[in-house]
């Protein structure tokens, strides 16, 4: 299959390259597209063969579900079954933009859209090119991350090339994105409304809108043997092809251990990489060392965690060594991420 990539601007974009993507959608094509959080895979939410193919396109297992993409407040309602009070006020307080609301599916959307589950995960994106290109394929679109299953997600679309060229009709790039990380999770099919993926909207400002938000016990853990109930809940995702340690502690502490290792490691043959900040990096001894930016800067730290991840992939590197971060605020998104990322490997000194 050939594949297009159309650069598309999106302070001017084109309307027929949008009918275009959107026409591919209909047809029951794949298109990759940017959103504020990463770029997503589209396919037609209410096709269930569209979803079949975003699976295969990804290596994906089938019982992860994705999220329904709509673009406009009128498209939710025939799509579930009841808009609960909580989802009204996270949605009217958040939407568009980067949040995702748990329902209880109607039977205009197909299990295989769903991974087989009676609930569906719904998201409307504030980005432009997304907005456009949702209402121009029909208003709903299935779209998780546009990589390669347990890949870091792509936040250009270079990135997006790497792993799909060949396997979809249509990449829209337009540049790269502004928040790096997926959307926040939130099920409003229970009576407490529960954080399932942490992500750029926070605890604290969920909690600013309702008055309890519960989270997901094995949401840092990633112990769960249930049917993962939304995306990045169950199996191992945004992975490098080194294998990745979370070093926590005192800072000292941390730079020293991760030298003695890389030590040890540039010995035995491997490249290594390290995962630092702005105060730290020029310290380790690392072959290729990398500055996720200011610690102070957690949405700086959200947009480069993918690139550098996917950096290392792109330099050869082995083994990697990463410092942890904050678990407050925007800090448990990345340090969620991280953990899937290294497989729950992590070191407290």
């Amino acid at each position: 299959m050939d594949t297009q990539i159309i650069k598309v601007d999106k302070q001017n974009i084109d309307p027929n390259v949008i009918q275009q993507a959107g026409d591919i959608i209909k047809a029951g094509g794949l298109v990759a597209f940017p959103t504020e959080t990463v770029y997503g895979l589209g396919g037609d939410a209410l096709n269930p063969a569209s979803s079949k193919k975003i699976y295969a396109a990804k290596g994906r297992p089938s019982d992860n579900p994705l999220i329904v993409h709509i673009c406009c407040m009128e498209d939710l309602t025939p799509i579930v079954k009841e808009i609960p009070e909580s989802a009204a006020k996270l949605a009217e307080a958040f939407w568009p933009g980067p949040l995702t609301l748990i329902f209880n599916k109607s039977d205009m959307v197909p299990y295989e859209t769903t991974g087989g589950l009676d609930t569906v995960a719904v998201r409307m994106p504030v980005h432009p090119v997304a907005k456009a290109f949702i209402e121009a394929a029909g208003g709903y679109v299935a779209a998780p991350s546009a990589n390669r299953s347990g890949r870091p997600s792509p936040t250009s679309a270079k990135y997006v090339a790497e792993d799909m060229t060949g396997r979809i009709e249509m990449i829209l790039d337009s540049s790269d994105v502004e928040i790096g990380l997926e959307s926040t999770i939130v099920d409003t099919t229970v009576e407490e409304p529960m954080i399932l993926r942490p992500g750029y909207i926070t605890r604290e400002m969920l909690e600013e809108v309702l008055k309890s938000v519960g989270e997901d016990e094995t949401m840092m853990t990633g112990d769960s043997k249930e049917a993962p109930k939304a995306p990045g809940m169950k199996y191992r995702h945004y992975a490098p092809k080194g294998d990745l340690t979370i070093v926590d502690g005192e800072e000292r502490r941390v730079v020293e251990y991760i030298n003695e290792q890389i030590q040890r490691l540039k010995k035995e043959g491997h490249k290594t990489g390290v995962i630092g900040t702005d105060g730290t990096i020029a310290e380790y001894c690392g072959d290729v060392c990398i500055s996720a930016g200011d610690r102070k800067d957690e949405a700086a730290v959200a947009r480069e965690l993918y690139r550098i991840l996917r950096e290392f992939d792109d330099e050869g590197v082995t083994v990697i060594f990463s410092e942890s971060f904050d678990m407050a605020g925007i800090g448990q998104a990345i340090m969620n991420r991280l953990l899937k990322a290294a497989g729950h490997k992590i070191l407290h000194l």
